[in-house]
């Protein structure tokens, strides 16, 4: 998909960091089909390239995401049709299968699908005017997105329960101090600081050891058994100490020079040492 072909979002790409806007703002940046398909296309293209290292999504005026656009009434959330075709690309796309980190500039009201496709992200940041919410039961339907499996293993159990079964909207400190964000900036320096954080990402680290870490840190929540976490944890650290990566690294940091990377997440990923029990 060209990304001047868009309709609900912008992309731009700067120094290996691509910054997604959700781009509705006149309804502040309310979740649509069309938005959800163009996201998370966009998205896995991003992730598909060498050349993309880090990406921030945030949205466009005053807001991250209002939630599902509600204008279609009664019926909005009973189109099995549309439902069934986001579906099946979120089949295809899943966000901690990627290789590339994403980072949530939280900006505003986070809402609804607002507030649950940040989950399935990296790096949550938000402006000191965010407001979180999931709002599902008070809508008479349920979270999505994979929120109720995601929640509870990133703040708890118990604050989980507290934020869906309620469906109350939290502001940017408790989101703080739940742990569903993991900082807090004033609203003008929000996106200078998500960018930043990307840019720290795309100059400084290996990719396919950020591409690694990304992967094993989603999978290991899979992972019931410490013993089987930490062979495959081991098996991981003992296959990248052994790549040109790891030379560099430490030749770099003594010769005080940025690092050359050579390993590329797209051909010289360890996928049996991944996805192996």
């Amino acid at each position: 998909m060209p990304f001047e072909k868009l309709e609900t979002i912008t992309v731009a790409i700067e120094e290996r960091v691509a910054t997604i806007t959700l781009n509705r703002p006149e309804r502040l940046n309310a979740y649509t089909v069309k938005m959800g398909a163009e996201l998370l296309q966009t998205l896995a293209q991003l992730d598909d390239s060498d050349e993309t290292r880090a990406i921030v999504v945030t949205g466009a005026g005053r807001a991250f995401c209002a939630g599902m656009d509600l204008q279609g009434g009664g019926d909005t959330f009973s189109d099995d049709r549309a439902f069934d075709e986001t579906r099946r690309l979120e089949q295809r796309v899943q966000p901690w299968n990627f290789n590339t980190p994403i980072i949530a500039a939280i900006n505003g009201a986070a809402v609804g699908i607002g507030a649950t496709l940040p989950l399935q992200w990296d790096i949550r940041l938000a402006a000191q005017s965010a407001k979180i919410g999931f709002v599902f039961t008070r809508r008479g339907i349920l979270a999505e997105a994979g929120s109720t499996w995601l929640l509870p293993r990133l703040i708890g159990m118990s604050n989980a329960t507290d934020l869906l079964l309620t469906g109350r909207i939290v502001k940017a400190d408790e989101a703080l101090e739940l742990g569903l964000v993991s900082r807090v900036l004033a609203d003008t320096e929000l996106l200078a600081v998500a960018r930043a954080t990307a840019l720290d990402i795309a100059r400084n680290t290996a990719p396919v050891s950020v591409a690694i870490t990304k992967r094993l840190l989603w999978r290991q929540l899979m992972t019931n058994d410490p013993r089987a976490a930490k062979a495959r944890e081991d098996a991981l650290f003992t296959w990248t100490g052994k790549q040109a990566d790891a030379a560099e690294g430490v030749r770099s940091f003594l010769e005080k020079r940025a690092p050359q990377w050579s390993l590329s997440p797209a051909r010289d990923l360890p996928d049996d040492l991944l996805d192996g029990a």
